[in-house]
């Protein structure tokens, strides 16, 4: 009967502990489908929905498929350590609500646009990137490269490059310079104004 237990137990650690049992866990490839899928969805809802409503829609996907923690921090690079641990909870916050803020904005309209898939490319660094295609009908597609992390929880997102022009680099010059020059709470005010811009266009 013992025995019988034993084994029963085993198989259980087995079936946790198997490939099977991280079937549920997406890809980096699936994780960024799903979310282009859900901007998609907002843009053919966007003139009903207004900027309050494209936000709430999209909230919960960005902060799900993106590192924003970790990207607040890169964008501030060195200076990041020089913050207290109530700026740096401050910066998290107001970068979150404007990457939020970015996509509410600038995906609003729709007028038969997709997304591709086009290649995945491993980093030297445990990485991957996306490669996608954004089709705009009666214009040149738009290349959007998806730079992707592996976190406990799965794969996010920790830098897009439209382009060729990456956001990342773009953001971490701009909060540099104004954290060197002006301190912390002009950045903060420039990103707030720059929220409060998105929502009243």
């Amino acid at each position: 009967m013992l025995r019988k237990i034993y084994l029963f137990v085993v198989f259980l650690l087995f079936l946790v502990t198997s490939p099977l049992s991280m079937a549920d866990e997406q890809s980096a490839k699936q994780v960024v489908e799903e979310f282009q899928n859900q901007l998609i969805a907002v843009m053919k809802q966007g003139k009903a929905l207004g900027f309050k409503g494209r936000y709430e829609k999209l909230d919960g996907a960005v902060r799900s498929s993106h590192d924003l923690a970790k990207i607040a921090r890169i964008v501030v690079s060195k200076q990041w350590e020089e913050l207290s641990a109530e700026q740096q909870a401050k910066l998290e916050s107001v970068f979150s609500k404007l990457s939020v803020s970015a996509y509410a904005h600038n995906f609003k309209d729709y007028s038969g646009e997709s997304f591709v898939f086009v290649s995945e490319e491993e980093t030297g660094r445990g990485g991957v990137v996306i490669h996608t295609n954004l089709l705009i009908p009666g214009q040149k597609d738009v290349k959007f490269d998806y730079q992707m992390k592996k976190k406990d929880d799965g794969w996010q997102i920790i830098n897009i490059i439209a382009d060729g022009v990456s956001d990342l680099a773009l953001k971490r010059s701009e909060y540099t310079s104004i954290l060197s020059k002006d301190g912390f709470d002009v950045l903060i005010a420039k990103i707030t104004e720059k929220i409060d811009n998105y929502a009243a266009q």
